[in-house]
C-alpha cells in the first residue's frame, strides 16, 4: 500500500481536528494509503515530523493546522532529496494559504479536494529565517496573529485578530528600508512591508492575480505618509487597485532587504528576528494538492497535469 503520515496541530484554531480522526483516516484508506498519525507536542515540532516522513520515503503527508503548521512542515520539506506529495485541511484561525488553494475547512469537504487529486507545483522562499510560503512581512499589523491571545481566537475565531488589530491603529511604524530587487532599487521610508506568494494575508486579498509557479514573488510597499497610513492601507485591502499612490507594487526572483528597524519579521503568521533579510524564490517545489479551478488560475506554468491516482 502507499503511505500517508497525518501530521497535525491538536492545540491549532478551536481543535476541532482530532475528532475528525477517524473520518479522515477511513477515507485515506479507501484511497490506498497505509496510515501513520503524529501529532505535533511543542513548536517546531512539525519541522522534525516531516523531515522523519521524508527519510521514511512516505507518499503522501497531510497537514492539519494553521498558517504557522504549514510553515513548519515545509521547512522540513524544503531541503529534503524525496519529495512526498502534500494534502492540506486548514484547522487554525485565518488559514490564508488555504483560502488562496481553494481548501475549506469544512473537513469532509476538504476530504473531497483530497479525492479529486489535483495537485501543483507550487514556489516556496527562502529567507534569512528559513522557508516560507505565502508572506513575509514587517510593519504596522503585521504581528497581529501572533500578539492575539490563543483563548480568544478560539472563543472569537477571526474576529479576535480584529480586536488586536484597533489597538495598533494609532500606532504607525516609520522604518526605514532599501530593497534590492529584479528591478533595481527601492529605498525610503515605509510604514508596511510585504512579500506575497499567495492572494490573500490576513483574510484581506492583497495580490489580485498572484502567480505561484512563476519564480518571483509580489512585493507590496506601502510609504510612510503621516495621518494618512490607515487611508493606504483601507484602499489596498478592501479595494486592491493595481496602482495608487503611496503604494508601490513590484514581482522580483531575489531580494536583498537592509532595514535597522526593531519591528520583527512576520514569517507565515509568525515571528521572526528583526534586521535584514535575503531572499531568494524557489520555483516550484512543493507538490500540494488544491482545488482544480486554483490550479487553472493561479498555477500558469505547470509542466505536468494532475497527479495519478
Amino acid at each position: 500500500m502507499k503511505t500517508c503520515w497525518i501530521i497535525y496541530n491538536p492545540m491549532s484554531g478551536r481543535k476541532k481536528f482530532a475528532a475528525h480522526l477517524p473520518l479522515v483516516e477511513m477515507t485515506l484508506n479507501d484511497l490506498g494509503y497505509a496510515v501513520t498519525i503524529k501529532p505535533t507536542e511543542r513548536p517546531r515540532h512539525a519541522t522534525e515530523l516531516v523531515k522523519d516522513a521524508c527519510y521514511s520515503q512516505v507518499d503522501m503527508l497531510l497537514i492539519s493546522g494553521g498558517d504557522g503548521t504549514v510553515n513548519e512542515c515545509v521547512n522540513g520539506l524544503a531541503e529534503a532529496q524525496h519529495q512526498p506529495r502534500i494534502a492540506y485541511i486548514p484547522s487554525g484561525t485565518a488559514c490564508d494559504i488555504a483560502k488562496t488553494l481553494g481548501i475549506p475547512k469544512n473537513i469532509p469537504k476538504a476530504l473531497e479536494i483530497i479525492k479529486q487529486n489535483h495537485a501543483v507545483d507550487m514556489d516556496i522562499v527562502k529567507g534569512s529565517h528559513g522557508y516560507f510560503t505565502y508572506v513575509n512581512a514587517i510593519g504596522n499589523y503585521v504581528d497581529i496573529s501572533y500578539v492575539t491571545r490563543s483563548k480568544w481566537k478560539r472563543k472569537f475565531g477571526y474576529f479576535a485578530y480584529l480586536f488586536t488589530g484597533v489597538k495598533q491603529f494609532f500606532t504607525i511604524p516609520m522604518i526605514k528600508t532599501e530593497i534590492e530587487h529584479d528591478s533595481g532599487v527601492s529605498k525610503g521610508y515605509y510604514s508596511l512591508i510585504m512579500f506575497v506568494n499567495s492572494r490573500r494575508v490576513a483574510g484581506f486579498n492583497i495580490i489580485r492575480r498572484p502567480v505561484l509557479d512563476d519564480g518571483q514573488i509580489d512585493i507590496v510597499l506601502y510609504r510612510y505618509v503621516p495621518l494618512l497610513n490607515n487611508l493606504l492601507y483601507a484602499i489596498s485591502f478592501f479595494f486592491g487597485p493595481p496602482k495608487f499612490p503611496g503604494i508601490t507594487r513590484l514581482k522580483t526572483s531575489q531580494a536583498q532587504v537592509f532595514t535597522e528597524h526593531h519591528r520583527k519579521w512576520n514569517i507565515d503568521g509568525e515571528a521572526a528576528d528583526s534586521g535584514n533579510q535575503s531572499l531568494q524564490v524557489i520555483p516550484r517545489r512543493l507538490r500540494i494538492i488544491v482545488h482544480p479551478k486554483r490550479a487553472k488560475k493561479y498555477f500558469k506554468n505547470q509542466e505536468r497535469g494532475p497527479i495519478d491516482a
